[in-house]
């Protein structure tokens, strides 16, 4: 069984095109992606940590207004 591992910025930047966000753009202080109307803001760390990864995936979640699973997370590589 998988588990939620570390991501790199690169890919999940990649993912979340691949989930219908746009970006990233430059931003004040973080670049960020945008999905219709909202914004999500993506930190300039090259390598996101499993809780870091897990924050990011909630804002998303509610932003596009569903759940991800850990199975379609790793198909959107």
């Amino acid at each position: 069984m998988s588990r939620w591992a570390p991501c790199k910025r690169r890919e999940f930047i990649g993912r979340l095109r691949r989930l219908g966000f746009h970006g990233p753009y430059s931003g004040t202080r973080h670049e960020f992606m945008v999905y219709g109307n909202f914004r999500l803001s993506i930190p300039s760390n090259p390598d996101y940590s499993i809780p870091q990864l897990k924050m990011m995936l909630e804002e998303v979640e509610k932003i596009i207004n569903r759940k991800i699973s850990l199975q379609e997370w790793e198909s959107l590589k």
